[in-house]
């Protein structure tokens, strides 16, 4: 019997790798004589740089940045020589994980350091880069990244414009003289426009720390921002699935860098060759720290149970939770809850591994072998 095991990372516990490993050894712990691959996958969110670095044969490179609060920090990301490839993830540099719960602040938080990151793979010699938009403390529309790379803002007054919230304020946008950015493509794990009530500011904003008075003072900004660009360049990217991942970085990606739009889990996946060893599978396992409705918008769980299905091969999920919708659930032969409701949620991420190699073992008891 051959099983791949290809899950995301269980987000504040384990890596995807540490998730399939522990998968593994529950597994070969019951059953002997079974081969077992393992594929760590990501959708574009946090791991998604380590994941395609680790497929592709990649190493790690360091360069200076500032943090979505301004302060300056050693920022890293993937290389991958042989193709001239820097795969990074914006929340390295502007992400949730570099503040403190009372830090949150995004009228305060920018993306220059993505900005910054980008301009030294550049440098480099880079002929692609690859940015993941997941896990942002940011709602700037790409502001900061654009101001990083030479863009400049003015107001009506021909007075430069700082802060994002400002932006409700802009009349002009300077464009650099020269700039050469190598292709540049923005994976994403929602399909969200930029604006509206579907938008950045709307749904993400709050989890930022936004209140009600500062989602109307970002929106507006980003607002004013896609419409002054229009006006200037002609180009409208506001409504683009995935415009408003990252606090509208992918539209500001795509605005200021002709950066392409792709799905995470689908770059990962062609990158990863998953359809090839999945074909050799006679069962898949994939699985992620939650299974709910966001699964359905293209996250790892959802791009492997559909992948399986395709190729006709039975898949299972295990997850450190699970809602009850029907259709996520009618995604997997079966789904495995890998954690403990009488236990607190610092307890359940402390013994995730624990409950992993259970979970394995578990199933390799149903095989009936």
């Amino acid at each position: 019997m051959r099983i791949l095991i290809a899950p995301d990372k269980f987000k504040g516990a384990l890596d995807a790798r540490e998730v399939a490993e522990n998968i593994a050894r529950g597994i070969t712990g019951v059953l002997r004589g079974v081969r077992i691959d393992i594929l760590p996958m990501a959708d574009g969110g946090d791991g998604t740089a380590a994941v395609i670095s680790d497929a592709l044969g990649g190493s790690w490179l360091a360069c200076k940045a500032h943090d979505p609060l301004g302060r300056k920090i050693e920022a890293r990301y993937a290389w991958v020589d042989n193709r001239k490839l820097a795969v990074m993830e914006m929340s390295e540099a502007a992400g949730m994980r570099r503040l403190s719960a009372n830090e949150l602040d995004p009228e305060r938080a920018n993306t220059l350091g993505v900005g910054e990151m980008i301009l030294d793979a550049a440098k480099r010699g880079s002929t692609k880069i690859i940015v993941g938009l997941g896990g942002s403390a940011t709602n700037d529309g790409g502001f900061g990244m654009a101001k990083a790379i030479g863009f400049k803002f003015f107001d009506q007054g021909g007075n430069g414009i700082e802060r994002h919230p400002d932006l409700s304020s802009l009349a002009r946008i300077e464009f650099p003289r020269t700039l050469s950015l190598p292709k540049i493509i923005a994976a994403v794990d929602v399909r969200n426009p930029l604006l509206g009530e579907n938008g950045a500011t709307c749904v993400f904003g709050p989890q930022k720390g936004a209140t009600a008075d500062k989602i109307a003072i970002l929106e507006r900004a980003l607002v004013k921002l896609a419409d002054v660009v229009a006006k200037q360049s002609g180009s409208d990217y506001r409504n683009d699935p995935g415009a408003g991942a990252a606090g509208g970085l992918g539209f500001g990606l795509m605005t200021f860098c002709s950066a392409q739009i792709r799905p995470g889990f689908e770059l990962v996946a062609e990158l990863a060759g998953l359809e090839s060893k999945m074909r050799e599978a006679d069962l898949v396992i994939t699985g992620e720290g939650s299974l709910d409705r966001q699964t359905l918008s293209g996250k790892t769980p959802f791009g492997v149970a559909q992948l399986a299905r395709k190729l006709g091969k039975r898949v299972v999920s295990m997850v450190g939770r699970a809602s009850g919708e029907r259709e996520v659930r009618d995604l997997f032969d079966k789904i495995y809850v890998v954690s403990d409701a009488q236990l607190p949620e610092a307890e359940n991420i402390a013994r995730a591994a624990e409950f992993l190699r259970a979970a394995g073992g578990e199933l390799a008891k149903s095989f009936n072998i």
